[in-house]
């Protein structure tokens, strides 16, 4: 099974995927947690090279392959194997990422991202991916008082960020039954608690 989590920037995504580990793991599931871009020696590689604010001028073409290039590593390499042993897998990002981010924010054919993530994928598709929803303003109050910095694509700025949100949005009606949105502004257990729900009717749970 591939359980996939989603959002904006500080969304709590990454929180929320690893208090889902931690729930299945207590109750005796075999679980892998991985991070889109990486989970491998060259997607952590592309990672770095990705998101570090001294390489501005990647194009938006060449940043949305380098992230294709880094998911097909990770499916052949990771994502596969371990779902034939019968893990369930947990991906902080996966290709709906490539979908809002390079198409709705940077504007690339949403024809052409679709056809290149299902080639990078080799058509892979998660059983359920789970949207955690917060508004613009609420990112730059969460990184404030977390004292983060921003990365290359975090500097992108607030409207890029709308679109970005905008596509979240699209994705999730076009999809209601693999894609979930779920409102990122709630307390953190209670998201959690929500989250623990809905993955427990997934069958095979």
């Amino acid at each position: 099974m591939l359980l996939t989590f989603e959002g904006l920037d500080s969304s709590g995504k990454s929180t929320q995927a690893q208090l889902l580990v931690d729930r299945l793991n207590q109750n005796g599931y075999r679980t892998l947690l991985l991070r889109e871009p990486g989970g491998t020696p060259l997607s952590e590689h592309l990672r770095t090279l990705l998101l570090d604010r001294q390489h501005l001028a990647i194009t938006p073409m060449s940043e949305f392959l380098m992230f294709s290039a880094s998911r097909a590593q990770l499916v052949e390499s990771v994502i596969r194997p371990a779902l034939d042993e019968g893990t369930i897998v947990i991906c902080d990002r996966f290709y709906d990422s490539s979908t809002v981010y390079q198409g709705w924010g940077r504007g690339l054919r949403l024809d052409e991202i679709q056809r290149i993530n299902h080639v990078a994928t080799g058509g892979l598709v998660p059983d359920r991916t789970i949207i955690l929803d917060i508004s613009i303003e609420e990112i730059l109050t969460r990184k404030i008082a977390a004292g983060y910095g921003t990365d290359r694509i975090e500097n992108a700025g607030n409207l890029f960020y709308q679109k970005v949100r905008e596509g979240y949005h699209a994705i999730a009606r076009e999809e209601p039954t693999r894609i979930i949105l779920i409102n990122g502004l709630r307390p953190i257990e209670e998201i959690h608690k929500e989250i623990w729900h809905l993955v427990q009717q997934l069958q095979g749970l």
